[in-house]
């Protein structure tokens, strides 16, 4: 792995264990094994490799959804697949871990990577359920919007419960009630058998 690459991959997992503040540059080149002048050899400083590792955490996020929001199936197996997928539920999520750092919040460039991560998962469950109402999976009542953001604040939320317990149990709860809403949600003739 390049240098480069070293001090991305390091500087993502240093905002997520420790966040912004907390992922100092000395902390990074030392995870990195670079120097002081490798990492501003190709980073204009420690904003700049933030940037870099919050844009690449967020294309992994994306990349990771889409192998569960774009498989086959039906628009509830897809979202359950998505619900359901492995995750370090105690570790939390790496981008919505970010929304509650005030550093990356308060900096337009830093907090653009992650709220344009949760629109585009927001509108990307909306517009499987969507799909869902128009193929007659879903009642043409349900709220696509509200879903997606209900979705969203279920495994966001999920992570905070999980991590504040110190259990999955809570995570898991709260998408196995999510999902039976939804199920409620199909219409008779898509359910499952």
């Amino acid at each position: 792995m390049s240098t480069p690459e070293r001090l991305i991959e390091s500087t993502r997992e240093l905002l997520w264990e420790r966040g912004y503040v907390g992922t100092s540059p000395k902390a990074i080149q030392q995870h990195a094994g670079a120097g002081q002048g490798s990492m501003y050899h190709h980073f204009a400083g420690k904003p700049d490799l933030a940037l870099a590792a919050i844009r690449r955490t967020a294309d992994e996020m994306r990349a990771t959804a889409e192998r569960a929001l774009g498989g086959t199936g039906s628009a509830y197996e897809r979202i359950e697949a998505y619900l359901l997928r492995e995750r370090d539920v105690l570790r939390g999520c790496p981008i919505g871990r970010l929304t509650m750092d005030p550093d990356v919040v308060a900096n337009d460039e830093l907090r653009a990577p992650v709220t344009e991560t949760l629109d585009w998962l927001r509108d990307r469950v909306a517009g499987i359920v969507e799909e869902g109402r128009e193929r007659g999976e879903f009642a043409s009542t349900l709220d696509a919007q509200a879903i997606a953001a209900t979705v969203v604040a279920t495994v966001q939320g999920g992570y905070v419960l999980a991590r504040a317990s110190g259990s999955t149990a809570a995570f898991d709860t709260g998408v196995r009630g999510l999902l039976a809403l939804l199920f409620a949600a199909t219409n008779p003739s898509a359910k499952r058998t």
